[in-house]
């Protein structure tokens, strides 16, 4: 992972040149330049988060994007059952209307690559789904700059997976709330996230987590309807340097926070399950609570997830 994505930086001055901007949404108009950031707020409707775990299911989706960009897509999602066991392939899904989180993997790797941290949202109430990019996963070419690319991808996958939500037949017929969607990344992930507020702004967002990463080729202009951001950076960061995702967090113009993990590096604390990535995974967990539920009891509790047992800073700007 590494190494391709210093390849991004190296090739960054190109990297506007040599790919035009993502495509816009199904059904919506490309617009001629990104239309400008609105006054700061969240625009979900207030209210409460679930208080209980789920047990979490777990489901493939084959899609393809144009004919020739594959998406195979990973689905977990609250289950009925008992919590607090290993995600169960095809559960019965719980009842009730969840948000929906896409999540991007980072360059040379894989959705499941993040299971426990993606599991740990999906217990929490959230839908959460995450697909294998075509040149930048674990097994493709490391085209790099295919991450550009990426922003459409997430926004089509977004459309497939909320129809899922109106489909006849479907286990989660009734079960997604198209109100109420984030979309969150690391690494080239972070770059696809990022892209997804700027040059290829999807207005069906309402939040947005960026790990480890990075505005390069897709900019800062941050537009449209307002969406708070919770920027999760490793100050040891030995890839993308913290400077520069602090730099990208300082141009939000909305609500946002930053989670700094003074020893942490670029994405270990994502992929296992130690100190650190407990604190990552109540602190995104608690802001997705606040985002996509409107639940002010879940704002009230994310300073103290943060900075429990000295893992992690915030600059809460939310």
């Amino acid at each position: 992972m590494r190494h391709r994505l210093v390849a991004v930086a190296l090739l960054g001055v190109g990297l506007a040149g040599c790919s035009g901007p993502p495509a816009a949404p199904a059904g919506r108009p490309a617009p001629d330049s990104p239309p400008r950031a609105t006054t700061p707020g969240p625009r979900v409707a207030a209210g409460t988060a679930p208080t209980n775990s789920f047990a979490v299911g777990v489901r493939q989706l084959k899609l393809t994007r144009d004919g020739d960009r594959p998406l195979p897509v990973t689905l977990w999602y609250p289950a009925t059952g008992a919590a607090g066991g290993t995600a169960e392939r095809s559960a019965r899904a719980a009842t009730g209307r969840f948000p929906v989180v896409l999540f991007s993997h980072g360059l040379g790797a894989r959705p499941e690559d993040y299971q426990v941290l993606l599991t740990r949202w999906a217990a929490a109430g959230f839908v959460v789904a995450a697909p294998r990019f075509p040149h930048t996963s674990r097994g493709g070419d490391g085209n790099p700059l295919d991450v550009l690319n990426q922003p459409a991808d997430v926004s089509y996958v977004l459309t497939r997976v909320l129809a899922l939500g109106e489909t006849a037949g479907d286990p989660l017929r009734g079960r997604l709330d198209p109100e109420r969607v984030a979309a969150t990344g690391h690494s080239a992930g972070g770059v696809t996230t990022i892209g997804l507020f700027t040059t290829g702004r999807d207005e069906r967002l309402d939040a947005g987590i960026v790990f480890a990463g990075t505005a390069l080729g897709v900019g800062t202009a941050f537009a449209g309807a307002a969406a708070p951001q919770l920027f999760v950076h490793g100050e040891a960061d030995e890839v993308v340097s913290y400077a520069a995702g602090k730099a990208v967090f300082d141009a939000v113009p909305w609500p946002k926070a930053m989670l700094s993990l003074p020893k942490g590096d670029h994405g270990r604390a994502l992929l296992g399950d130690g100190k650190a990535l407990r604190v990552v995974a109540d602190t995104t967990v608690e802001f997705l609570r606040w985002t996509l539920y409107g639940d002010p009891a879940a704002k009230k509790r994310l300073p103290a997830d943060a900075t429990r047992g000295g893992v992690a800073t915030l600059d809460d700007r939310l």
